[in-house]
């Protein structure tokens, strides 16, 4: 496996920026609206057993914003750009929080180019009468503390995310997000009657102690899509690959084995 280092691809015009690094099949990685510029430790432990493939949204980070960026199925439409450009074939598609929306949204257009969908925390959806986090309405720091259960981990992404030279990106990544889920809050009416047509074998992974997106929201995803499957991690927020993060790749890996034998 090479170590991984920040390249640039551009998909129709749209300048993106994307990290690369393992071998076997694909694993494509759609980062949530924090930002994808880290390769993260959990990226690492899965790039030993496949070739994980990590873009920066259009939008974010060192990305180019199109002008044709206006919401969130816009993005699932690039990706189905993305996948050709490639040329990819027999996908597992991953996303987390605001990317896992935006790989539903994909999935429920056009899955041939995938395996497997695993959705982390997503977004996407609304559970009426479950209460949740609206991030817009916190600092900084507050934010990040609402993403984990456990407040050391919040203090270790704190020391990452919130340094002075990373605001300008930060700021960025705000007002793309706000820009795509400001109203309404976080989801789209439209999803839910659609993903039914999701015909990939999918797996919802959820933090137990997720308040932007509580547990209940990994059970609605499991009712609205035929034969997926649910993993919910104990003493976990909002990022299960951060905060339990062997956990997460042992619920990822097991899903995808499984996946393979059944095939």
């Amino acid at each position: 496996m090479t170590n991984p280092t920040p390249t640039k691809l551009s998909v129709r015009g749209c300048s993106i920026g994307m990290m690369r690094s393992g071998s076997g099949r694909p694993l494509l990685l759609l980062h949530g609206a924090g930002g994808g510029a880290n390769w993260l430790p959990f990226m690492t432990d899965l790039a030993a057993r496949h070739d994980v493939i990590a873009p920066e949204h259009p939008g974010f980070g060192s990305s180019d914003t199109p002008d044709w960026l206006d919401t969130i199925p816009d993005l699932a439409n690039f990706y189905l750009d993305f996948m050709d450009q490639l040329g990819l074939t027999n996908v597992d598609l991953v996303g987390h929080s605001l990317g896992g929306w935006i790989a539903a949204e994909h999935a429920t257009r056009n899955t041939r180019r995938l395996a497997s969908l695993t959705l982390v925390c997503a977004a996407g959806i609304n559970v009426k009468g479950v209460p949740k986090v609206d991030t817009f309405l916190s600092n900084d720091e507050q934010r990040v503390r609402d993403m984990f259960h456990d407040q050391k981990c919040a203090d270790e992404m704190m020391k990452h995310v919130l340094k002075p030279e990373l605001e300008d990106i930060n700021l960025k990544n705000r007002t793309i997000t706000a820009k795509l889920i400001w109203q309404p809050r976080g989801y789209d009416p439209q999803l839910a009657k659609w993903l039914h047509r999701i015909d990939v074998p999918t797996h919802i992974v959820w933090g137990a102690n997720d308040r932007l997106y509580p547990k209940e929201y990994a059970s609605a995803y499991q009712r609205l899509i035929p034969g997926s499957s649910v993993t919910v991690i104990p003493d976990c927020g909002h990022i299960p690959q951060v905060e339990q993060r062997q956990a997460f790749v042992a619920a990822l890996e097991g899903f995808l084995e499984k996946r393979k034998v059944a095939a």
